[in-house]
């Protein structure tokens, strides 16, 4: 079974790179959700302004910290096994209530971790 993974800040722009995460993660058939302020689609993939209540494996954020503090609660309460802060994206305060809830916290990006295999 493939992995879940939730792109928080997706967008329809295709020069975006949370849209090109997207691309990359349904082309190496990771089951892709997207999570969004704006409604809109990825490859089929509908990109939801609810924030998803679905176990997911890996959160990949491209939201920057003041963006994310809104949604503390929601990505802790996900339980995902990791957190990937994309570039743009770091943030200690959330890394900090991550790792106590025993979630693996990385900063890295999405699309370089797809490209050397190692996501």
């Amino acid at each position: 079974m493939s992995q879940k993974v939730l792109v928080l800040g997706a967008s329809e722009n295709p020069l975006r790179y949370s849209n090109k995460a997207i691309v990359k993660l349904k082309e190496n058939n990771y089951k892709v959700f997207a999570f969004g302020n704006r409604p809109g689609k990825v490859m089929g993939i509908e990109i939801s302004t609810e924030f998803p209540n679905i176990q997911m494996d890996t959160l990949t954020l491209y939201l920057n910290s003041k963006n994310q503090k809104q949604y503390y609660s929601n990505i802790i309460s996900l339980n995902p096994k990791r957190i990937i802060f994309n570039p743009g994206a770091e943030n200690e305060e959330l890394s900090i209530l991550a790792r106590q809830k025993g979630i693996k916290v990385m900063n890295a990006c999405t699309l370089v971790m797809l490209s050397i295999g190692n996501f």
